[in-house]
């Protein structure tokens, strides 16, 4: 039966009508096209930073080494009869009297290639020595961070919602594990659990999965101690922070359960301040490792470093020092791009 037969008048299709569907999805489209590029472009820019400023550090690395007191030399020749011969052979055989920067160039075009030169106490290539140790700072680096963060964000939250006698013991305990040295902690926790009680080994960093967990647990407690603290208050003042605005009041009042509200909400507009905090945890590990290593008596990349500037072995001490400072800019380059995942507020702001 047709329209003109019913009375009915004929539906008119308005132009645009058919493709609304499809022009709702292009500014879509559009805008996660724009937040791509935005995200490539920020990714763009802070790598260009990081070769720059890998490239300055290497310079005052480069710079600070032989402007340090002594000279290899001196030390490569200790224990022989050491006469101005000796000397003299031993800087030509390491090209000590070449010019400054011929030698900067040299060492820099090394790295470019993944030649870090030749150690000069061990007689090794730097990189087989940085790769023997770099399994053992990694795994205590890591297992240490996994700490940090378990703890710290449990004590954190834990200390925002339960006020009272919680929250103050926690800062308590807090307070006295930030001013706590990881050294001082490393021989509490070797005396107690070590020697004492004979719960874990006090050296070494053990074999396989099971052998590194049960070595290296106290070393990454002693180096993990402080950073935890430092995130723990951290998570807890921004908890606060968020437990206290008006859209947590809301949620409650709509009967929302409170491990929703706390978990779901508020810890992850919480989240930013940990986020970024814990990026220089990470850097900062790296550093302490040097103490819990030469504490623990494990062959990491930490002891490297004290045994090579010790040594004044320019080659080693400038090769880990570099990886140092790259690993500290990657991880701002990570803390960067996961911003936008924590808060979606930040996404419009990406690559401006």
């Amino acid at each position: 039966m047709t329209a003109a037969a019913t009375g009915a008048e004929p539906v008119q299709k308005t132009p645009g009508t058919a493709g609304t569907r499809g022009a709702g999805k292009a500014p879509r489209r559009a805008r996660k096209q724009g937040a791509t590029a935005g995200l490539l472009v920020t990714v763009t820019k802070r790598l260009s930073a990081l070769v720059l400023l890998m490239l300055a550090t290497s310079f005052i690395v480069f710079s600070a080494m032989y402007l340090a007191p002594g000279s290899p030399e001196s030390f490569l020749a200790r224990g022989n009869s050491v006469t101005a011969d000796t000397l003299q052979a031993i800087r030509d055989q390491y090209r000590l009297d070449d010019p400054f920067f011929e030698r900067y160039l040299a060492w820099l075009g090394g790295i470019v290639t993944g030649d870090f030169g030749q150690s000069l106490q061990f007689r090794q290539p730097v990189g087989d020595l940085i790769a023997s140790r770099v399994a053992t700072t990694g795994f205590l680096v890591a297992y240490s961070f996994a700490l940090i963060l378990a703890s710290g964000i449990v004590i954190g939250v834990v200390a925002a919602v339960k006020r009272g006698k919680v929250d103050s013991a926690a800062i308590i305990a807090t307070t006295v594990a930030m001013g706590t040295p990881a050294f001082v902690m490393a021989i509490g926790l070797t005396s107690l659990f070590a020697v004492t009680l004979g719960w874990f080994p006090a050296f070494g960093a053990g074999e396989g999965l099971f052998g590194r967990i049960q070595h290296l647990t106290l070393p990454a407690v002693a180096l993990a101690l402080s950073s935890a603290a430092l995130v723990a208050r951290a998570t807890r003042s921004s908890m606060l922070a968020e437990l206290g605005k008006e859209y947590v009041e809301t949620a409650r009042v709509r009967g929302i359960p409170q491990r929703r509200i706390i978990w779901r909400h508020a810890f992850r507009n919480a989240l930013v301040p940990v986020v970024t905090l814990a990026g220089l945890v990470v850097s900062g590990l790296l550093v302490t490792t040097t103490l819990v290593e030469t504490a623990f008596g494990l062959n990491g990349m930490g002891s490297l470093l004290v045994q090579s500037v010790n040594a004044k072995d320019f080659p080693v001490t400038q090769a880990i020092v570099l990886i140092i400072v790259g690993v500290f800019a990657l991880c701002n380059l990570l803390v960067d791009l996961i911003y936008p995942l924590v808060d979606p507020r930040v996404r419009g702001k990406v690559g401006a």
